[in-house]
């Protein structure tokens, strides 16, 4: 797995440096932090600019790349035992993705999982999260109806966000919570929404179509917190 630019790599030196396998440097660094980086246990390697650029397909890689080890999926059954739980309906965009993630794990989510879709591209999460999804349980599930029916059978009050559900602030959440946010533009089918406990929106003070999902998201997650 190759990660790439200068946040999501300082946060896997300092928080997980035993997943980094190579870390390349395209550019010139403080002496005093290639000191201390050469004392992590991981190889370094100096690389030219151009080499960088077509190892990362010519992203902004800011000079700091690193070879880290694969992400490892979680199963979603073993989430039953957590006390808040984010499911993410059909969402695609690796940039939102990676935003809730970071969201969630500030803001004390248990894990998460996304589901309708069968697979991920994991290194971009990793980099949108900056460097967080390490630090975020992580499944994917194709079936949203198997996951609620086992959140359900496993005590959890089901959440879901739409504009017309009820204002989050005068709702009472319960201890052990999940929250269901749809796709941009869809939102979660009324299929989904029929079967949740409760249905919970953003209350906006001016006249506005909607909050981008990850935006969204952030405000629901802070005020789910017990």
């Amino acid at each position: 797995m190759l990660i790439y630019a200068k946040q999501p790599i300082n946060y896997i030196i300092n928080n997980h440096p035993s997943k980094i396998k190579v870390l390349y440097l395209a550019k010139e660094i403080d002496k005093k932090e290639y000191s201390r980086l050469m004392k992590m246990g991981f190889e370094i390697k100096r690389i030219p600019s151009d080499a960088a650029g077509v190892m990362c397909k010519n992203a902004s890689h800011q000079g700091i790349l690193a070879e880290v080890d694969e992400y490892r999926l979680h199963d979603y059954k073993t989430f039953l035992n957590y006390e808040f739980v984010l499911v993410l309906s059909g969402l695609t965009d690796v940039g939102n993705i990676g935003a809730i993630v970071r969201t969630a794990y500030a803001l004390g989510v248990d894990g998460v999982i996304v589901c309708g879709v069968k697979s991920l591209p994991l290194e971009a999460i990793v980099r949108t999260s900056t460097g967080a999804l390490f630090d975020m349980p992580f499944a994917i599930e194709t079936n949203i109806h198997d996951v609620m029916n086992d959140l359900k059978m496993s005590g959890f009050c089901t959440y879901g966000a739409d504009m017309l559900g009820r204002d989050i602030r005068e709702v009472k959440i319960k201890q052990k919570r999940a929250l269901f946010l749809g796709s941009e533009g869809e939102g979660l089918s009324a299929r989904v929404t029929s079967k949740l406990d409760e249905i919970v929106s953003i209350k906006m003070s001016h006249e506005f179509d909607s909050l981008n999902v990850s935006a969204a998201g952030a405000i629901l997650m802070d005020r789910m917190r017990v």
